[in-house]
């Protein structure tokens, strides 16, 4: 279980929340609420304050990798720093599995970055999140730049996380995804929760 308690950061908080194993939780809200910063601050990017634990271990006493290992955040717009998407992976061909059921050709881990569209970024960037094998998912907007056929493979991935026991906490502006995919959905406005997010 993820817990947080008392988080705060520029524009943000405080914030308490729980997430369960096997649990999507959706947060909603207009732009600027502080969506993205949360998710930001759970995965201890940029500074903050307050107690964030995954069962029962406090993040401040694992180095940052570890805990972003653990807890993997994938932003809107991933970032990429190698000419080939393969460099980007640890294992190219243990990943090219996920790679073809999100849509995309196996050999996609063979061409360059440059050539990718801002969402075949965004699927490849989840598959490289999940190759840390990480116990929570951070997902800011993983559709948004995907058409119809590509997001509900996103989905299904999404899904297949939660069944497999882990548990993820997903910015989404569409109220129908959250409806689909979400345990639960909660508001977020000016850097404060408030509570069950309505249509």
């Amino acid at each position: 279980m993820l817990t947080v308690e008392g988080l705060r950061a520029a524009n943000l908080g405080p914030i308490d929340l729980t997430l369960g194993d096997r649990e999507i939780l959706a947060l909603r809200g207009p732009s600027g609420a502080g969506k993205s910063l949360l998710l930001r601050a759970i995965a201890d990017l940029d500074p903050n304050e307050g107690r964030v634990a995954l069962d029962g271990t406090d993040r401040d006493t694992l180095p940052a990798p570890a805990w972003r290992r653990r807890v993997a955040y994938l932003p809107a717009e991933s970032g990429w720093w190698a000419d080939r998407v393969a460099e980007h992976f640890q294992e190219p061909d243990a990943a090219r599995p996920r790679v073809r059921a999100l849509g995309l050709p196996a050999d996609a881990l063979d061409w360059s970055v440059a050539r990718l569209s801002t969402g075949e970024k965004q699927r490849l960037a989840l598959v490289r999140a999940l190759e840390q094998d990480p116990r929570v998912l951070l997902l800011d907007e993983p559709t948004s730049a995907l058409d119809p056929e590509a997001a509900a493979a996103v989905e299904a991935a999404i899904r297949e996380q939660r069944d497999n026991g882990r548990a993820v906490l997903l910015v989404t502006h569409d109220r129908k995804q959250a409806e689909r995919l979400a345990d639960r959905t909660l508001a977020i406005a000016k850097g404060r929760l408030s509570g069950e997010a309505g249509s």
